[in-house]
């Protein structure tokens, strides 16, 4: 149970990000601030990205919190490196390409003297075995996730984008590869009795970071709360002592 005289107290967890899923920047606005203090890191996905997210983007860095864009860049390198380039001028802190070689190293060029970090979306985690096999995939999610971790440390890149399930090894090719600060962000992170949705490979907060996790992307266990702050508040607590 949330601790009231500590939680209004302390600064918000930036390990949590929460993900504003929902049709409209209205929408994520008002959601934004129903839950205040308590998230501290937001992502504008693709489904914002149609609706002027950038504007939503830019008024919640005014407000101080820090913007992961979540749109996935994959076109030639000549435009991933300009849109990139485009996205750094914006001041947002996480940006994600698919992680391919070419992709990777574009981005990579793009953000350049910029603060902002470029994370390689490894495989998707709604993502099985067998939708690999029927896209004539060879490997198994854990294989191709590693093939691309060892990819984005050659272009680079900040981190990645893995699920909780990959986290730990992702964390050891980093560590051996002499980066410690790389970024390893996780999506399908869900506290314990929430629903699974469409996250075929998830895990709670608590394993996700103990697994070598920086970064929790997480949405409905937030969003679709009828209390999102408070909801907040407790996985941040969950975490707390990790």
């Amino acid at each position: 149970m949330t601790d009231p005289q500590t939680s209004s107290d302390r600064a918000p967890d930036e390990r949590i990000i929460c993900a504003l899923d929902v049709p409209t920047t209205a929408e994520a606005a008002a959601l934004a601030e129903r839950i205040g203090d308590a998230i501290g890191f937001y992502k504008v996905g693709l489904q914002l990205f149609a609706v002027d997210g950038m504007t939503l983007a830019r008024e919640l860095k005014a407000q101080g919190r820090k913007i992961f864009l979540d749109w996935k860049l994959h076109d030639i390198g000549a435009t991933v490196e300009k849109a990139t380039a485009n996205l750094a001028g914006a001041d947002c802190d996480l940006l994600t390409v698919h992680a391919r070689p070419q992709v990777m190293a574009a981005a990579a060029r793009g953000a350049a003297g910029s603060k902002m970090k470029v994370l390689g979306v490894t495989v998707l985690t709604s993502l099985t075995a067998e939708d690999l096999a029927a896209d004539d995939h060879s490997l198994s999610p854990a294989d191709l996730v590693e093939r691309r971790v060892r990819q984005a440390l050659e272009a680079g890149i900040d981190g990645v984008v893995s699920s909780p399930h990959e986290a730990a090894r992702a964390r050891a090719l980093a560590v051996e590869a002499g980066r410690p600060d790389f970024l390893i962000v996780t999506p399908g992170v869900r506290p314990v009795g929430a629903a699974l949705d469409d996250q075929a490979r998830a895990a709670t907060p608590q394993a996700a970071l103990q697994a070598g996790a920086t970064h929790l992307v997480i949405g409905r266990p937030i969003t679709a709360s009828s209390d999102p702050r408070a909801a907040a508040q407790e996985i941040a607590q969950q975490i707390a002592l990790i």
